[in-house]
């Protein structure tokens, strides 16, 4: 398919190829850059940036040059009207507006990143692109206390609750690099819905998907998937996003050597979840096992429907504060230990 077919279509490349990550620690920040360099030459229409934080974002697509009028470039920033590397200030609710409008207006799709606990300032736009059925893609790192010592100020607590909360946007929190892979692919098919790609500052476990211990990181596609399965029928379901879905995954060992057999699901979006046949719902989530604990560095508001009456949720109901992110995990109970106690709570319940 000629490339201008393609794009009119609004489908990707029939061989588009992702970097497959081997097992071991890096950040999902890292990772999506990774991912956005070897989307640069397949995925010509793509571009965008960052509200000045593109060193920590992550959001430039390794040797693109800056979108700039031509008699402004330098030496330090090279480019041109053509460049693919958008620069959009300190100002997330302009560059919202930005992305939405250059989605709207032609046959180019465009992101814009900053930290998650910003998008507050860029609300209303989001609202709007969701509203208008916009697929803007928003990047948004830095996505709990692990940001560690910047503070409670820079620490987002409340924000994936606040942002599931609007009708029609999709919140993409991967696990994994192999994930974050899956999770741009998908959310650069959407047609229709705007997506938040929630990315963390600090590594996180890639899990060995080769060895068929994990199951494979095309399940973020259905929203959630049971990553690792029981070594008996399930007695009880940790469910996990982002980071704390390494949680998970420890406590599982835990409960398994005292004899519990346990299944962790990966739930990086509710939404997609959410839009799956009450069959597949019912596969990962089994309405007998009542049984289940979600893990989240976040407010629990949402997780009850997932839950239910007798789960519990391991989460954080307060700011944070300056400190190393894996002391603040520990001093807040986002712990395998406190998910193990969680688990026997529900089995109890």
């Amino acid at each position: 398919m000629k490339l201008l077919d393609r794009v009119l279509a609004k489908k990707l490349p029939d061989d588009l190829t992702l970097p497959v990550f081997e097992a071991g620690s890096k950040a999902t920040r890292a990772a999506s850059a990774d991912v956005l360099s070897a989307l640069a030459s397949q995925v010509p229409e793509l571009w965008g940036g960052s509200a000045d934080l593109a060193g920590s974002n992550n959001t430039t697509m390794k040797g693109e040059p800056s979108f700039l009028p031509a008699d402004r470039t330098t030496d330090e920033w090279p480019g041109g009207p053509y460049g693919r590397t958008l620069h959009f200030g300190v100002r997330e609710h302009g560059m919202g507006g930005i992305v939405n409008g250059i989605n709207v207006g032609g046959l180019s799709r465009a992101y814009g990143g900053t930290f998650f606990v910003f998008a507050d300032y860029m609300r209303p736009p989001v609202r709007l692109a969701a509203l208008s059925h916009v697929p803007s893609i928003f990047v948004w790192t830095h996505d709990s206390i692990g940001v560690g010592e910047d503070g409670p100020t820079h620490q987002p607590i409340e924000h994936l609750a606040a942002y599931r909360a609007i009708p029609g946007l999709a919140i993409v929190r991967p696990s994994d690099a192999n994930e974050t892979a899956i999770a741009w692919r998908e959310i650069l098919k959407l047609t229709d819905q705007p997506a938040g790609l929630i990315l963390t500052r600090q590594n996180t476990r890639v899990v060995d998907r080769t060895s068929g211990e994990f199951a494979s990181a095309e399940g973020l596609a259905k929203g959630a998937y049971v990553l690792k399965e029981a070594s008996a029928a399930p007695q009880v379901i940790l469910i996990g996003t982002g980071s704390e879905v390494e949680v998970a995954l420890d406590a599982q060992t835990a409960l398994e050597a005292e004899g519990v057999p346990t299944r962790v699901v990966s739930m990086p979006c509710q939404e997609w979840f959410d839009a799956q046949p009450e069959a597949y719902r019912n596969e990962v989530l089994p309405p007998e096992v009542t049984a289940r604990v979600s893990v989240e560095a976040g407010i629990a508001q949402g997780w009850a429907k997932y839950v239910g009456c007798k789960g519990r949720s391991v989460s954080i109901e307060h700011y944070g504060a300056s400190g190393k992110g894996t002391v603040l995990f520990k001093e807040f109970g986002l712990t395998s230990d406190a998910v193990v106690a969680a688990a026997k709570e529900s089995l109890e319940a």
